[in-house]
């Protein structure tokens, strides 16, 4: 008897979208059944058609009229899109991951509250410096409280950052900031992205520098190699390359991403780490089914 899969629809046709749809099928309890946009000549289009997934370039319109064939929808639109697209996939029923920084639904780190987050029907998955740098602030605050200030900087290969994600920049940077601050406890966060134009493209490098008043560098380092490991379980390219270290009055701890190279080059590490963390936690909403 054959097990029905979870049925999910992918929401923007881009390269996160695209990216999604081919991760979604070395899935064994996740099955795409639309592969949604505005337009059926894009690029994602025509990768998805080659892989015989149903298109569709009606956009939130499709799912209204196909609610009853959709478990899940990922939204890889935009955060201003995302804001529209919210109440009208809750009206029909469908749990929603969302993958811009909308702000709307509890914010989802899968390595620290995925059994949590399997409470609500739309969870958002921050960003991609949010994905890297909260598992690190968090073993910070499971070491310390008293944390003044975190810091998160994180450069990425300028190549890597379409038009998406640089019209969402401004929500980016306070998504994360946000997202930080809820995990780790912190009085102050701040956030950095850097467009990285060298050439050959770069990895993904996302630096935590936190101040504290008693640092435990001992401790800490054990609280790290936990959450790396657990991140590695779904994002096997996130590595710890720097400390943690006790370093000018801050503790420092620096980490690089490299992508699985599916759809995207491996040096889109912070466009395949948003990826895999949505993909793990389909697959915690599918064992839930």
């Amino acid at each position: 008897m054959k097990t029905q899969k979870y049925r999910v629809a992918i929401l923007g046709s881009g390269n996160i979208g695209t990216d999604l749809l081919i991760k979604i099928q070395r899935s064994s309890n996740l099955e795409c059944v639309a592969f949604i946009g505005r337009s059926r000549v894009s690029r994602g289009m025509s990768k998805a058609l080659e892989l015989g997934v149903t298109l569709s370039d009606k956009s939130i319109d499709y799912i209204v009229d196909n609610a009853n064939k959709i478990d899940l929808v990922f939204d890889a639109t935009s955060a201003k899109d995302h804001k529209i697209h919210a109440p009208i996939l809750k009206d029909l029923g469908i749990k929603c991951i969302d993958l811009t920084p909308a702000k709307i639904g509890p914010m989802c780190i899968p390595s620290v509250n995925s059994n949590k987050c399997l409470e609500d029907v739309n969870i958002n998955m921050i960003s991609c410096g949010g994905q890297a740098s909260i598992p690190m602030a968090v073993a910070i605050s499971k070491v310390h409280n008293d944390i003044e200030y975190i810091e998160v900087v994180s450069s990425i290969a300028s190549k890597s950052a379409g038009p998406a994600t640089r019209l969402n920049l401004d929500e980016y940077i306070k998504t994360t900031e946000g997202g930080v601050k809820y995990f780790s406890g912190a009085k102050k966060t701040k956030a950095i992205l850097v467009l990285n134009p060298a050439t050959p493209s770069v990895n993904m490098v996302t630096t935590i520098l936190a101040k504290v008043k008693n640092p435990n560098i001992e401790a800490l380092k054990k609280e790290v190699d936990i959450l790396v490991k657990k991140v590695q379980s779904y994002v096997p390219g996130y590595e710890l390359i720097l400390g943690p270290l006790f370093e000018n009055g801050r503790i420092v701890i620096m980490l690089k991403v490299r992508g699985l190279g599916d759809y995207l080059p491996e040096y889109a590490g912070n466009l395949d780490i948003i990826n895999c963390a949505a993909i793990a936690m389909a697959e915690e909403y599918a064992k839930e089914l």
